[in-house]
């Protein structure tokens, strides 16, 4: 018996043999994958039911935490000693990587789950030997318990690293709550081999929603693009991965000066003496990796990014060193131990040179990148960099604020945020949003709305626009704020320019006549729309504000523009990924579960949403019904693609009888949402249907009203 496959019981578990079983997906590539709807399940979590991580955040002693997060600074264990005798460096480099993965495409990534103690990014080539800096912070972690979650402990250690080496911080907020499996909805890239790079076309185009430059990366080679050193070709991948991040020049320069002004880069002897990463690591190793087998395999033997120095002569202060250095000499291309392009001044003067990591008597010469250079070379970053140099006030508040922006952009806004370092300043990043008045008359709003002359599709799906652009991965957009007033989502294709500014005209008028915001009109027109059609109560609670141009950074929000949006059947073009595919990508970036996509989606046809009229099965759609699942799932019906759409003709007769879109269909022909498709079919389901459409409606209108409980 010892051929697994010849036990006597069906090993459910044996994931590592693959004569054991065969996955669906084995089977049927093709076949759509609904599970990132399911991703994060309550099943997975360990914590109790009723457990409440921000009500837990308030009870923390957060100073006591900060005092022994200053005090193990200096703790320097054996096991990993810390350079220069403090840890500094090393947690702000774990903290920032935690955050910087980041993106604005689609809002995912960055530090707000703590997901850096999963795959891939516990294993990335980047991320290497930052699984002994999460093991440093475990004896805190065990100290205080649910009140800090591993989120907010990654990037509180930044901070409490910077402010230990003198450094200024901006703030700090807690809230950040942890997940307990690996996020599955992220897509880094489609390399199949670590520091692969597939992700460009044309010229140096980078892949959309890709912000790093080779898989395994956070942002960009140190050593230049494809390992080649070009400080100016590096300047352009800097720019564009920064920018992905929402990152300008001048962050870019503070965060990467600042960055560099503390630590080392480690590179004692080539990666051929360093094991494998911690998921790839053996049993016996307990989930670290990296296993370096070059003299001691840690402190001066140290083998992490190949690159081998400090930046600075004292590289656990804050000061100006990184640029005295960097326009005092000029720089030689060499090579480290590990064989990595790295840049060393001519002829430093001896107090220009560095203590050794481990031996403080001995003197090393500082070092520089290619991205680095990248600071000197590039005339943009060239010009910011000499304005710091000149004035180091300037440089520490850039970097304090950039920083603050690096470890929160991924918060929302600024009354999600926690504790007692909030900062009082208010940031145009964080989305700022006016108090709206929360005690208008809205039954004589309700009224003006009906004698507007709107219909409830008019109405329903300018709801919807406004609503449905919230992220739930970096909490943005939503409908507080009525930025679908202002550019650019007044004039997204999606939302129907010239309707859109039909009504919230009208709108306009109703809000000023009751002393109400019009973001809370628009929703109210919504959910008025929905009781007239479903003769139900739906909940509005009023309260919401109307941003002001001011307070909008236009640029960053024309990444949250739909490309798609099978709820409305709109496409702005052919893409390669399918339709259905990105509504699934959709309703999981804003939220939804499977369940409240399927009853959306066909509640809002039976309401007729929809671009291009197809998938519009009711004859009145005035009325919310589940009409729609009914004739999807109707056997009478055969269905046969023409173009870009689907016809359906009548089996007994032949006439064509109905129209619909790929996303119409893979409710019926995805076995997983038919499922789901059927319960709504059913002729008892009348009731259920109506009641989970309102239950969902109601969760996407109030996705960002972080002001309720």
């Amino acid at each position: 018996m010892d051929d697994i496959s010849k036990c006597p019981v069906m090993h459910g578990s044996a994931t590592n043999n693959k004569g054991v079983s065969t996955s669906n997906k084995d089977w049927w590539p093709n076949q759509l994958n609904i599970n990132i709807l399911h991703q994060n399940d309550k099943r997975s979590n360990p914590m109790e039911v009723n457990f409440n991580y921000r009500e837990e955040f308030m009870k923390l002693d957060y100073f006591a935490l900060k005092k022994d997060l200053t005090d193990l600074m200096t703790d320097s264990k054996d096991w990993w000693p810390a350079d220069y005798g403090h840890y500094g460096p090393f947690f702000i480099r774990l903290t920032w990587h935690a955050a910087g993965t980041y993106r604005t495409w689609d809002g995912r990534g960055g530090g707000g789950t703590g997901d850096q103690r999963f795959a891939p990014l516990n294993s990335w080539p980047d991320n290497g030997n930052l699984d002994k800096a999460r093991r440093l912070l475990w004896p805190l972690k065990q100290k205080y318990g649910k009140n800090i979650s591993w989120a907010d402990l990654f990037i509180l250690a930044g901070n409490v690293a910077i402010e230990s080496m003198g450094g200024k911080t901006f703030g700090f907020s807690g809230g950040r709550e942890d997940i307990w499996s690996p996020p599955e909805d992220i897509y880094w890239g489609q390399e199949n081999q670590w520091l692969e790079n597939k992700r460009y076309t044309g010229d140096r185009i980078l892949e959309t929603p890709l912000g790093a430059v080779q898989m395994g990366l956070i942002y960009v080679n140190p050593q230049g693009p494809d390992g080649k050193p070009d400080p100016l070709a590096s300047a352009r991948d800097i720019r564009e991965t920064f920018s992905r991040m929402a990152m300008n020049d001048e962050e870019t320069v503070a965060l990467t000066a600042g960055g560099h002004t503390f630590g080392k880069a480690h590179g004692a002897a080539s990666e051929d003496n360093v094991g494998a990463e911690p998921e790839g690591a053996p049993i016996e190793m307990m989930g670290l990796g990296w296993n370096n087998v070059h003299g001691s395999g840690k402190g001066s033997d140290a083998i992490t990014s190949g690159i081998e120095g400090p930046w600075t002569a004292n590289p656990t202060k804050w000061d100006n060193g990184y640029f005295d250095l960097l326009f005092k000499y000029d720089w030689e291309l060499v090579k480290s131990p590990a064989g990595a392009f790295q840049w060393h001044p001519k002829n430093p003067d001896e107090n220009d040179l560095a203590p050794d990591a481990s031996d403080p008597s001995k003197k090393v010469t500082t070092i520089m990148t290619t991205a680095d250079m990248a600071m000197r070379e590039d005339p943009s970053y060239n010009k910011i960099s000499k304005r710091f140099h000149e004035n180091p006030d300037q440089f520490a508040d850039a970097f304090a604020r950039a920083w603050f922006k690096l470890l929160h952009r991924d918060m929302g806004p600024k009354t999600r945020y926690l504790g007692p370092e909030i900062p009082d300043e208010e940031l145009i990043w964080q989305d700022p949003v006016p108090k709206g008045n929360s005690s208008f008359d809205i039954t004589s709003a309700k009224q003006k709305i009906k004698d507007s002359g709107l219909s409830i599709t008019e109405m329903v799906e300018t709801a919807w626009a406004s609503a449905s652009t919230f992220r739930s991965t970096d909490m943005r957009g939503g409908a507080n704020g009525a930025r679908i007033r202002l550019a650019p989502q007044k004039d997204w294709q999606v939302n129907k320019p010239d309707q859109l500014s039909k009504v919230l005209g009208i709108y306009e008028g109703i809000a000023k006549e009751v002393n109400a915001s019009v973001a809370d009109i628009i929703v109210l027109a919504g959910t008025f729309g929905i009781e007239m059609a479903s003769g139900k109560d739906v909940p509005f609670t009023p309260g919401r504000g109307d941003a002001s141009i001011e307070q909008t950074d236009v640029d960053s929000f024309g990444v949250l523009e739909p490309l798609a949006d099978g709820f409305r059947n709109f496409s702005k073009q052919d893409y390669t990924v399918s339709p259905e595919e990105m509504l699934l990508d959709k309703s999981q970036l804003m939220g939804l579960t499977a369940p409240e996509m399927t009853v959306l989606l066909g509640g809002f046809r039976s309401l007729g949403i929809s671009n291009n009229s197809l998938g519009i099965f009711s004859k009145d759609t005035s009325k919310l019904s589940n009409v729609f699942f009914k004739r999807l799932l109707d056997m009478d019906i055969v269905w046969k693609p023409l173009g870009n759409k689907y016809i359906g003709t009548s089996r007994s007769n032949g006439n064509e009888v109905a129209s619909a879109s790929r996303v119409d269909l893979v409710l019926g022909s995805n076995s997983q949402l038919r499922a789901i498709s059927e319960v709504y079919a059913c002729n008892d389901s009348d009731e259920v249907f109506i009641n989970d459409f309102i239950k969902a409606w109601t969760k996407v209108m109030n996705f960002d009203r972080f002001d309720l409980s």
